[in-house]
């Protein structure tokens, strides 16, 4: 039992026992950008283990993918594409890296700075920046164009700022002014030069916009008219912000990352309670428009469960219950429907937008882009 000391005071080393609190000593949080082959995996397991906090990272595979880039045995994963998970249900956790496809970005902390940071009662998702994702935007054209331009550094490939239209086009469809742009259409520009790029697109009339900075002469910007892309086009554009944080960690920013809610495609969910005639639909597996095998939903019969939840013909089922059906054949995507007996949540996109997101690269993985 410790007595206190007058003569001691706050000399005693009893006292430096509880001393280190303030957290100064935790680690940051650390990102990586996991790219595989179809064949290949990312290099690791994920655990959630008794009387331990977090998602943890285990059997690091030695000299794979996970390995090379950084990661280590025990590191706590927190953010999956940008999305912060430490409070997810393990499953969930698992089958949003899995439905990520061949490329996913982790945030993971150490395992040390983890369980000092949860002693100390630390908001875990206040360690990381708030929002890291590029934007996929489509844009409608209006009698007047797209609504924005773009200009660059003379000499240097790659390199696109846009300038948007207040009110216009592609300010509605979410493009930050000043953003930078990275895909067009789903194909990446890294490799064009100014030139290239302009010659990808119809300029009419004079360029405006163009400005001197420095030593620095820029191109006049542009605006877009695009031949190839009729009345629509997708971009994947990224804000000063967010293009910093890639640049100084050395990530490449692709769509697998970005932010999808501006997108007018989306995914549905369909939750539905079986009646005495069942759902009433027909699961059928045919090839998809990308080559591979998918499930669709045909036959969904009036006023039943299947249709009241609003299951359009042609859908194509991308997840039950939650949980990605990537890899499954017909007989298991069943047992997965039937696994419940009354009740299941199915998640399904329509043709249209099934197109669209392969198109842009995003593929299966859509279904984990909320």
């Amino acid at each position: 039992k410790f007595e206190f000391n007058p003569k001691d005071g706050i000399d005693n080393p009893a006292l430096s026992l509880a001393e280190d609190t303030d957290g100064e000593s935790l680690g940051e949080p650390r990102f990586y950008l996991l790219s595989k082959g179809s064949e290949e995996t990312f290099g690791f397991c994920l655990h959630k283990e008794l009387g331990c906090w977090g998602h943890v990272i285990r059997q690091v595979e030695l000299g794979g993918l996970a390995q090379r880039r950084g990661l280590q045995d025990g590191d706590r994963l927190l953010q999956v594409n940008g999305h912060f998970v430490d409070h997810m249900d393990h499953q969930r956790v698992v089958q949003k890296i899995k439905a990520s496809g061949n490329q996913v970005l982790l945030a993971v902390l150490d395992g040390g700075s983890y369980k000092a940071a949860k002693a100390l009662g630390r908001d875990l998702s206040q360690m990381l920046p708030a929002d890291i994702r590029p934007r996929l935007c489509h844009i409608k054209r209006d009698k007047s164009g797209f609504g924005f331009s773009v200009s660059g550094p003379e000499g240097v490939k790659g390199t696109f700022q846009l300038s948007v239209r207040q009110d216009g086009p592609a300010e509605r469809a979410g493009v930050p002014p000043g953003s930078w742009l990275l895909e067009l259409n789903g194909a990446s520009v890294r490799s064009y030069s100014h030139a290239q790029l302009a010659r990808k697109v119809r300029a009419p009339g004079a360029g405006g916009w163009g400005t001197r900075a420095g030593n620095v002469t820029e191109r006049p910007a542009f605006p877009i008219q695009l031949k190839q892309s009729g009345s629509k086009v997708t971009l994947l554009v990224a804000s000063s912000a967010v293009e910093e944080f890639y640049r100084l960690r050395g990530l490449r920013i692709t769509s697998a990352v970005a932010d999808t809610s501006w997108l007018p495609f989306k995914v549905r969910e369909l939750h539905m309670v079986k009646g005495p005639s069942g759902y009433g639909f027909l699961l059928k597996e045919d090839d998809c428009s990308s080559g591979a095998t998918g499930q669709f939903l045909w036959e969904v019969d009036a006023g039943l469960p299947a249709e009241q939840a609003g299951m359009k013909e042609g859908d194509r089922l991308l997840a039950v219950n939650g949980e990605s059906i990537e890899g499954l054949n017909h007989q298991q995507t069943v047992l997965r429907i039937c696994a419940r007996d009354d009740q299941v949540t199915l998640l399904v996109i329509d043709p249209a937008s099934d197109e669209f997101y392969q198109s842009v690269g995003l593929g299966d993985s859509v279904w984990s882009h909320p």
